[in-house]
């Protein structure tokens, strides 16, 4: 998609949150410089996903190449292509990886769709219950006039496109009962409960739970039925499938060795149950650095795990297979930085006061310069420049250039970078740890 046809909305968006240095989370494709290489091999996973299919991709890289903006574009794609998605931070405190009905819940609070922002899961099951009386209602016009009979055969639907989760996890299908049941008894706070149980919410009213006729709270044995039922639920009402992103999975390293091994074995447990097919339409990613891949405190202190993962790195990154089970990415240099500041130096453009201004005062050499002089202030690593360069870029040059009529990049702006606003990585990588450090362009 060019720049010029973006809408003056999702434009906004994206520059809001580069000038914050921030991920977007939508417009991604808008600057996604150097993906070109993997597109084709995961437009056709999501294609096997959306038939019915699952999958794994793990995402390899160091801190700063931009794996959350690699798995926030694949969500965009896939969600073009009618998939849910939702994006999970694993921690030790708030998402620990072996606590899955933890990591349930994360889901449900950030599953998204095309159409619907994150915890879009009572929207879900609404187009649900919708979908199902819409085939009631084709199967058997003649139940319009009985409310009683419609309602039975409803259930009877219901009952039969879960079967298959019932066997396993009776509850959720209790749940979806007890939601409907609320729903039609005009019982809004129930229903609200209800759906918040369903989500893995914890602390639910007992008085809910009764309209469910479901006990206690989600559990680790319960949260891998759930998210099979939450699958059958998605594809009937539109959504062939779900993709999932553990991000920072790497923070497995720093926890307790019990901890760690509990978190590994979990994802293992994961990795099989997509194998054996117990989660059509269900496509799961990861996101970690080489050395949780690579090293004895992460990925390699579980062989059977590490043998699942093993993949040949030993080749020039050009020849990387995008099909592999890990996808390395190499992150930016120069050359590429220099590509991602036009991008959204255009896009900035678009909706800018004075165009005219920005092309003919932040022309690709300058853009060049900054990402040389940004670079060099991170020790040369230009890998881990994006996030800083673009929040300077926008913030420092494009939105002054705008404003001002007098303004001149070249002439009034020294880049200017204060430790506070560097992430660890980035202040690691500063050649200079002074709490201030200015650099002026050539």
């Amino acid at each position: 998609m060019s720049a010029a046809s973006v809408s003056t909305a999702r434009r906004r968006e994206v520059i809001d949150a580069l000038r914050r240095g921030t991920v977007p989370q939508s417009g991604l494709d808008l600057f996604a410089v150097g993906l070109d290489r993997f597109t084709p091999a995961l437009d056709e996973r999501i294609s096997t996903i959306a038939s019915g299919g699952a999958s794994f991709h793990a995402i390899r890289g160091e801190y700063g190449s931009g794996k959350t903006f690699f798995a926030r574009w694949l969500a965009e794609r896939a969600k073009r292509s009618g998939l849910a998605t939702a994006e999970i931070q694993i921690s030790e405190t708030e998402t620990p990886l072996h606590k899955l009905e933890t990591v349930y819940r994360r889901l449900t609070e950030r599953l998204t769709t095309a159409t619907e922002p994150a915890s879009a899961l009572r929207s879900v099951v609404d187009g649900w219950f919708y979908t199902l009386e819409q085939e009631v209602d084709e199967a058997h016009p003649e139940l319009d006039e009985d409310n009683e009979a419609l309602e039975e055969a409803v259930e009877d639907l219901l009952e039969t496109r879960l079967r298959a989760v019932a066997r396993t996890t009776p509850a959720f299908s209790a749940a979806l009962r007890g939601y409907r049941k609320a729903t039609l008894a005009g019982d809004s706070a129930a229903a609200e409960a209800v759906i918040a149980w369903l989500g893995g919410q914890k602390a639910v009213a007992a008085s809910a739970r009764r309209t469910a006729g479901v006990r206690g709270d989600l559990d680790h044995f319960a949260a891998l039925g759930f998210l099979q039922g939450l699958l059958t639920v998605l594809k009937d009402c539109g959504h062939p499938g779900l993709l999932v992103v553990l991000d920072e999975i790497e923070t497995l390293q720093r926890v307790r060795g019990d901890v760690r091994e509990k978190g590994l074995n979990a994802l293992r447990q994961l990795l099989d149950e997509i194998d054996a097919g117990r989660f059509p339409g269900l496509f799961l990613v990861i996101t970690g650095t080489p050395a949780f891949y690579d090293g004895q405190q992460g990925i390699q202190r579980l062989p059977p795990l590490a043998q699942r993962l093993a993949t040949d790195f030993s080749t020039d990154p050009r020849f990387d297979s995008p099909r592999a089970v890990q996808l390395r990415l190499t992150g930016f240099d120069l050359v590429k930085l220099g590509e991602l500041g036009c991008s959204v130096r255009n896009l900035y453009a678009g909706a800018a006061k004075h165009p005219e201004r920005i092309e003919a005062l932040v022309d690709d050499a300058y853009v060049g310069e900054l990402a040389t002089a940004m670079t060099g202030k991170l020790g040369g690593r230009a890998g881990i420049a994006p996030r800083l360069f673009l929040r300077k870029l926008v913030a420092d040059v494009l939105d002054r250039v705008d404003e001002f009529d007098d303004f001149d990049p070249r002439k009034h702006y020294a880049l200017t970078v204060n430790a506070t606003e560097l992430s660890e990585v980035e202040r690691n990588a500063a050649a200079n740890s002074a709490d201030e450090i200015e650099l002026e362009l050539p």
